[in-house]
């Protein structure tokens, strides 16, 4: 998703309630990943309703409200409270807040993918697949011909990767062929595999301290661990009130502790300016 101005902030923010959320072992990310996606297809097809969750003139209160009484019976209340929280912020344009939500649903398959450790394999079975699709017209004729059904596309699409790529692939390009929402069938598979890039290589550093970290520690502990890292950083964040030294940093097997002290000093520094 391209988006600009006030919906650039909403989807940052709706990007990071969604990473809160899914950093939860309890929450089922490929559930969500569902449950968004039909969310999704609801507000492509009621004009009118998308209108109103992101008319200005109405209060974050007022469209939060709506969409638990829309939605509260019908999917679970993580994915409610989520699309609460993304009508809340401000939209340019209603089409964004369709665009954002199916992001978080391409995002969280991708999260199961990253849990499962196949997230490097989705990423490369996306970008083969679109290459295949660009090399074949006849492939590319038969998933996006508009008098075939979507069952028939489903069911060509499960017996080209079904069994052949990581359950995350099938379900995302699944997605995008039984919904392409105006979109080219490559422009689609290239903005999932970039999504998929993107997800690779953004780092998780898991942060204990002794005391909850304000937000403006949080913000700066990230952003001085991603100069240190060279790559955004995404924060895991735990509070032991016995640890020795007061934070404690791991990075993939990395520990940032006492026997890295120039490190930590450096983030404490950032976190105390």
């Amino acid at each position: 998703m391209t988006a600009h101005g006030a919906s650039r902030e909403a989807l940052s923010a709706a990007r990071e309630r969604l990473d809160a959320l899914t950093d939860s072992t309890s929450a089922d990310s490929a559930r969500l990943a569902d449950e968004l996606a039909a969310v999704t297809a609801l507000l492509h097809r009621e004009v009118g309703l998308r209108r109103v969750l992101t008319d200005p003139a109405q209060s974050g209160d007022a469209k939060a409200t709506l969409v638990q009484r829309l939605l509260g019976s019908q999917v679970g209340g993580a994915t409610a409270d989520l699309v609460s929280g993304t009508v809340r912020s401000r939209w340019s344009q209603s089409r964004d807040l369709v665009d954002a939500l199916e992001e978080l649903a391409n995002i969280a398959d991708l999260t199961t993918a990253e849990r499962g450790g196949t997230l490097d394999d989705v990423e490369d079975e996306l970008f083969r697949f679109g290459r295949i699709v660009s090399s074949s017209t006849e492939l590319r004729a038969a998933l996006t011909d508009r008098a075939a059904s979507t069952e028939a596309k489903v069911e060509l699409l499960h017996r080209l990767l079904g069994g052949r790529a990581k359950p995350a692939t099938e379900r995302l390009v699944t997605r995008l062929v039984s919904a392409p929402r105006g979109r080219s069938l490559e422009a689609g598979l290239e903005s999932l595999s970039k999504l998929a890039a993107d997800r690779r290589n953004r780092m998780v550093a898991v942060v204990t301290s002794a005391v909850p970290l304000s937000d403006g520690q949080k913000q700066r502990l990230g952003a001085a661990l991603g100069r240190l890292y060279g790559r955004q950083m995404h924060l895991n964040l735990d509070v032991d009130p016995e640890l020795v030294g007061g934070i404690r940093v791991q990075v993939g097997d990395e520990i940032i502790n006492g026997s890295l002290a120039d490190r930590l000093d450096d983030a404490a520094r950032r976190m105390a300016s």
